[in-house]
């Protein structure tokens, strides 16, 4: 008699089980997004080269996924990652290097499904797809002169508002000659300076902000259920 309740009972549960999964094996219908397909991520957290591999990050799709018309992945779907891998600063001011590993992406039943994504569209990337700071000694020099253009365009331009203020704007025959040439030597002064000290510093840290977006492409296609 026992034997026979623990079969029914049995029985009972794998209906049930049964019953529960049918619905998803039998109905359940996907869309793809292909390989290839951008996305636009807003980081919910931040993350830098200060912190170890393996640190978890999230983000959030800033615009909807359509397939067919229908948006099968809203913007807000949450996607997962963690830092991959980071390359410490070194001398000559070559920056540190951050490597992003994307998990998995939520979708709007529950699911998650892995994907892989890598990041494209910044200056700052390395051959190898890691985002840096600095590339070395070179880009280095590069953005002290940068730094100095900017520096002489300011100057300029101070050159000149402030002489559209003095003498019905004939002051600029004075300030804007006074501007170029502070400007010139100011910046000059810099990036010989600071030229001189990237020979010896170490690069920067990379810092991405919480909210800052980060430009992605799908590097391998994902099938989205759908209802």
């Amino acid at each position: 008699m026992k034997l026979k309740l623990f079969t029914i009972i049995l029985s009972l549960f794998l209906m049930t089980q049964a019953s529960i999964a049918a619905p998803f094996n039998a109905t359940a219908k996907t869309k793809r997004i292909p390989a290839g397909t951008k996305f636009t991520l807003e980081l919910l957290s931040p993350v830098s080269t200060l912190t170890s591999a393996g640190t978890e990050f999230s983000a959030i799709l800033v615009t909807d996924q359509t397939a067919d018309a229908d948006v099968i992945l809203p913007s807000g779907s949450l996607v997962r990652g963690t830092v991959k891998q980071v390359t410490p600063a070194k001398r000559l001011s070559k920056g540190a290097v951050l490597y992003l590993d994307f998990d998995h992406v939520v979708t709007p039943n529950g699911r998650q499904l892995p994907l892989s994504l890598t990041v494209v569209g910044r200056p700052d990337m390395t051959y190898d797809g890691g985002i840096t700071t600095t590339k070395g000694y070179g880009d280095a020099v590069k953005q002290n002169w940068d730094k100095t253009v900017d520096i002489a365009k300011t100057a300029t331009e101070w050159g000149v508002d402030t002489g559209d203020d003095m003498w019905n704007g004939y002051g600029k025959i004075l300030t804007v000659p006074a501007g170029v040439i502070g400007g010139g030597v100011g910046g000059g002064a810099y990036f010989v300076g600071d030229s001189a000290a990237d020979l010896f510093r170490k690069g920067k840290d990379v810092q991405i902000n919480k909210g800052e977006h980060l430009e992605v492409i799908l590097t391998d296609p994902i099938d989205v259920p759908v209802i």
